[in-house]
């Protein structure tokens, strides 16, 4: 098991297969955006395979594949594969924009994966169309409905909240999500990136107070390894998580880390603390060389953000560095 300098236990890797996508959020990425790695700086899936490997004889448990959108990454379910088998991985999930799940939902369930985290932050179609600059909202539905036929769970919604945006749907979101046994999580927006800090910031704890009365919820505990706290029916059917990095921030207990599509090891979301990966396999580097490089970024891992503190720091895109 691997410690950072504070004692936080570190046994989860967010692995972005991609700075691809095929919306443009207008929290997460420029309309126009170009800046795009070439694949040809793109970890290999070889490569992928043996950073996993190592970070799992290290004590990482849990691993989960993003992007950008990762379903763009060709033969991803054959990567999926390579990893559930890995040993010490115990936990393999995918986090998406839904756009592509319908096509892929089979096969992902095939491949080992068994969590899905899904962005929608609307149920309006032109509302979606106005946040993520594509008419896509059907496609999303659409792969929601696959995976749940697939037997996949539980099925997350993580719906970021933007003042003047959406906040004005989140009781019907929550009532969507009960009503199809998904598992809402509401998230309070960032400041990573120029579109990030120039996001309309709500702050969730009023929220929770109207959704817990409303609902009848309790204080509960929903099995993951992210930082949301749950408020769960009594009976347990439904329940609703609050990710609150800005108001109320859980670097006390951050657990992660996070590898982008081009091998840099990014040791804070809200840092620029990291670790260039790719250099060092494609110089042929020895297994023992490529866990103490791990070792020593995690003993390097800052101890909290400073969105508050230094809002304009993080200037690069959500997109790139990994959801």
């Amino acid at each position: 098991m691997s410690f950072d300098s504070y004692g936080r236990r570190i046994e989860y890797l967010r692995l972005s297969v991609t700075d691809r996508c095929d919306l443009r959020c207008s929290y997460c990425m420029p309309e126009g955006f170009k800046g795009y790695e070439e694949p040809a700086n793109w970890l290999t899936f070889d490569e992928i395979e043996r950073v996993v490997g190592a970070f799992a004889h290290l004590g990482v448990q849990k691993i989960r594949l993003t992007g950008g959108e990762p379903l763009l990454r060709r033969n991803l379910p054959d990567l999926a594969t390579r990893i559930s088998a890995l040993p010490g991985i115990t936990d393999l999930s995918l986090s998406s924009n839904g756009t592509q799940l319908g096509k892929h939902a089979q096969a992902l369930r095939a491949a080992g994966i068994t969590r899905l985290n899904i962005s929608l932050d609307t149920l309006d179609p032109a509302r979606f169309a106005e946040i993520t600059r594509r008419d896509a909202l059907g496609d999303v539905l659409y792969g929601l409905s696959a995976a749940r036929e697939e037997g996949f769970g539980p099925i997350k919604i993580n719906m970021v909240v933007m003042a003047g945006v959406n906040d004005d749907e989140i009781d019907a979101m929550a009532a969507y999500c009960i009503g199809h046994r998904f598992v809402l999580r509401l998230i309070e927006a960032m400041p990573v990136g120029e579109t990030g800090q120039k996001t309309a910031f709500l702050a969730l704890g009023p929220i929770r107070d109207r959704l817990r009365q409303r609902f009848g919820l309790i204080d509960g505990v929903v099995p993951g390894a992210g930082p949301a706290r749950y408020l769960v029916s009594p009976d347990g059917s439904y329940r609703i998580g609050f990710i609150t990095p800005m108001s109320q921030h859980f670097c006390d207990t951050c657990n992660r880390l996070r590898l982008s599509v081009d091998g840099t090891l990014y040791l804070c979301l809200g840092q620029d603390d990291k670790v260039e990966l790719r250099p060092l396999l494609r110089s042929g580097c020895s297994d023992e060389q490529l866990e103490q490089a791990l070792l020593d970024g995690i003993r390097r891992k800052p101890f909290k953000h400073e969105f508050r503190e230094q809002p304009g720091q993080i200037v690069r895109f959500m997109s790139f560095t990994g959801g």
